[in-house]
């Protein structure tokens, strides 16, 4: 038998590593693992490996030897220069059309980059996105890869049998050229921040505002599990909620207020504004997260700065948690519709072919964003690959429709509570300005052009000989101004 045996090879033996190459060797594969800290290796092999097909290697140039061409490989280590590092030790070993594997969570113009790069020396290079974590990668994860599109019909089959299944489908597919995989990726983490921030403002909505215990919010959540907001981490908030520590307190009620973030959820709002697309929703989560890690300054304020006198709930309570229940939703619906829109900006910008039902049903599964939800999605988007949005879908456009007077009603109780709710408000001020044929934008660019003779242009259906459609306009509002203006008009 020839020496190269392996099928894929995995570099970086932290608990993804470990359990993405268990979960490949599971699916009939020939993995082969390499460690920088080649002990890491040893231990693998007599441990959580005993008794597979895994074979191990204790160096790079070993690690190249024991894989068929071409040969597949799978960097799982930290994101950064540690990444440029292991590449640049492959590439002496490597023959033309080999194929390179970031799985890390990667910047995505740094996947850009590397794709040029690889390519250029006659390599092939993929930035894949993994979600799902520990148990993710060890029973199926979202798998979202993207890079040189010739190494997808070589890495196809392992990654579609090694990600997560629904209905039969593998949570994984083609999503683009160079960095398109991480990108997606990072569209998914911002995502994630903001059905987090939700759930967390339906937390507080329930115990500040009702004033209800975390079993009873946890029964809630349970309930609404069963219904449109189906997923994973509506039921794992129930979980959380039901953990008791020893003294039989509620954990969650222990854990200090102060939420930490690796990055790429600001990585995302960043994108956002670099495109000019409003993501709203993942930007005030990420805002909600940094507002929670100034806690001292927040005591501190709360001891000198009072709202609103609480009353007590006076209304109809289960009509009040079934407007949450639609008021979470037709907020979650926004923030989706917001992500979709920014990878269609970004495709365009970059020239990336994405394909938007297979980014939602990559999603379905396997990740920490997994829902039901994303089956409708999926669907929207393989009705009309042109969408320009979710809320022209005629599902979501009833369902904010439906959603829309408890989804008031909830806003308007927190606020007069003073429980702040920055993703439901943002959520329902992006929805009024999306279906606005006028927004003020008018008296800003009137404003601009006053003081900085920035023009404007006029309205169709307002022109007149002096005010023409379509051409930049300055006008001397004070008389004191000159006609000159400091640039044309920039939307």
């Amino acid at each position: 038998m020839s020496e190269a045996q392996g099928d894929i090879g995995v570099i970086g033996l932290a608990v993804m590593g470990q359990n993405l190459i268990l979960n490949m060797n599971d699916k009939g594969f020939t993995v082969v693992a390499y460690n920088r800290t080649t002990s890491k290796v040893d231990h693998f092999l007599a441990n959580e490996a005993k008794g597979t097909k895994i074979l191990g290697a204790h160096s790079v140039q070993e690690f190249v030897a024991k894989l068929k061409r071409p040969r597949k490989m799978i960097l799982l280590v930290k994101a950064g220069p540690i990444v440029d590092d292991f590449i640049n030790q492959l590439l002496p070993f490597l023959d033309q059309g080999d194929i390179v594997i970031d799985g890390g969570n990667s910047h995505y113009p740094d996947s850009i980059r590397r794709t040029k790069e690889l390519e250029a020396k006659g390599f092939l290079f993929v930035g894949s996105g993994v979600s799902g974590g520990e148990e993710g990668a060890r029973f199926g994860p979202s798998l979202m890869p993207g890079g040189s599109p010739a190494a997808w019909p070589h890495i196809k089959e392992i990654f579609q049998a090694t990600a997560a299944q629904v209905k039969g489908e593998p949570c994984c597919d083609w999503v683009g050229e160079t960095g398109a995989g991480h990108y997606v990726k990072m569209v998914h983490n911002g995502i994630e921040y903001g059905d987090m921030q939700l759930i967390a403002e339906a937390y507080d909505i329930l115990k500040r505002g009702l004033g209800l215990p975390e079993d009873e919010i946890a029964d809630i959540f349970l309930k609404w599990n069963k219904g449109v907001l189906d997923s994973f981490l509506i039921d794992i908030t129930a979980n959380i909620l039901k953990f008791k520590d020893d003294d039989g307190a509620p954990m969650v009620s222990k854990i200090l207020d102060k939420a930490g973030q690796k990055g790429t959820g600001k990585w995302t709002a960043i994108a956002a504004l670099d495109a000019g697309m409003p993501v709203t929703l993942i930007g005030e989560a990420v805002f909600a997260r940094c507002l929670s890690s100034i806690k001292e300054e927040r005591v501190r304020a709360s001891k000198v700065i009072s709202g609103p006198q609480k009353e007590e709930f006076k209304g109809d309570k289960k009509q009040f948690i079934d407007d949450l229940e639609q008021a979470l939703y037709a907020s979650k619906i926004i923030s989706y519709a917001q992500g979709f829109m920014l990878m269609r900006e970004t495709a365009k910008e970059l020239d990336w072919h994405l394909n938007y039902a297979g980014i939602a049903q990559m999603w379905r599964g396997g990740c920490i964003i997994k829902s039901v939800f994303l089956g409708d999605i999926t669907s929207a988007y393989q009705k009309s690959g042109n969408l320009e949005s979710l809320l022209f879908d005629d599902f979501f456009n009833k369902a904010v429709h439906k959603a829309q007077p408890g989804w008031r009603r909830i806003i308007a109780q927190a606020v007069l509570w003073g429980i702040p709710t920055p993703a439901f408000s943002t959520a329902l001020a992006f929805f009024d300005g999306y279906r606005s044929e006028v927004v003020p934008a008018n008296i800003l660019q009137a404003q601009r052009d006053y003081f900085g003779a920035h023009t404007f242009r006029v309205m169709p259906g307002k022109e007149n000989a002096k005010l023409k459609t379509g051409e930049d306009i300055h006008i001397n509002w004070t008389g004191r101004g000159g006609n000159v203006s400091a640039s044309t008009y920039s939307a």
